[in-house]
């Protein structure tokens, strides 16, 4: 599997570790990357051993499979379309962007003419296999995620005392919090919508990982799911199991055998 890169940040680079130099996926490495900033781009293709573009558009030339954006949600904005319509599969970190419903059915109508796909990774929770199956036939009643962080991963949080920064619908907490808060989005793709989909954010200056708390509620039953992440060394912004999901996605993307 060739693939093309957008971003070369802390994720984008543990990503061309993971793959490039590590080898962790046989038969699969980054091709070519893109970034705004084409100097540091280029520093990183000798680092990683691969090919720095100028534009998105130069990259989608190549003969790459599939794209993983690992920018942020203006990039998403700016490039998936075109990613899409060259044919490209698209894998998204910044999941955000898909709170915007037209965006949403913008990028599902492409990928329904190209016969391209999406691919979300699970980011750093878990239980999406629970509410996916509830929704099937329609029986989730209620969804909601608790997020505690340390002050330095939330922007603009006391650092001496514990404080709710958010507390409301996803479409909301991901206009405040673009960058800490798209695991809301991935529960409301898969679960009750972004307006119907309770969050809040608290940052606890008496932690030192993420922690998320997931609860739904549904003909199923219930759901209470904790995960505490630990942050990315280089970024505290970041779960690290946000950073694993997605060579996970990307392995199982040609498995035979697929669970969930």
């Amino acid at each position: 599997m060739k693939i093309g890169l957008i971003g070369c940040g802390n994720i984008g680079k543990f990503i061309l570790q993971s793959i490039n130099k590590n080898g962790i996926l046989p038969g699969s490495r980054i091709d070519g990357i893109f970034a705004r900033n084409l100097d540091h781009a280029q520093q990183v293709a000798v680092e990683y051993s691969t090919k720095a573009y100028s534009t998105v558009h130069d990259l989608l030339q190549s003969d790459i499979d599939v794209v993983i954006e690992a920018a942020n949600i203006q990039a998403v904005k700016a490039y998936s379309t075109t990613v899409l319509e060259h044919g490209k599969d698209l894998l998204l970190i910044s999941v955000g962007a898909l709170a915007d419903r037209a965006f949403f059915d913008q990028l599902k109508n492409i990928c329904q003419n190209k016969g391209t796909k999406i691919y979300l990774p699970s980011g750093a929770i878990g239980g999406l296999d629970v509410l996916k199956a509830a929704m099937s036939i329609g029986e989730l009643k209620s969804v909601s995620i608790t997020t505690r962080k340390p002050p330095q991963a939330l922007p603009g949080a006391p650092l001496d005392r514990e404080s709710v920064l958010f507390e409301g619908p996803a479409s909301e907490a991901i206009d405040q919090f673009p960058q800490n808060i798209n695991v809301s989005i991935i529960l409301s793709l898969v679960g009750l919508g972004t307006d119907k989909t309770s969050v809040k954010i608290i940052s606890d200056p008496g932690v030192t990982k993420n922690n998320h708390c997931i609860e739904a509620a549904g003909s199923f039953g219930k759901l209470t799911l904790q995960v505490e992440n630990d942050p990315m060394p280089s970024n505290p912004k970041t779960s690290f199991l946000a950073a694993l999901s997605v060579l996970s996605t990307l392995k199982n993307r040609n498995e035979r055998i697929q669970v969930g």
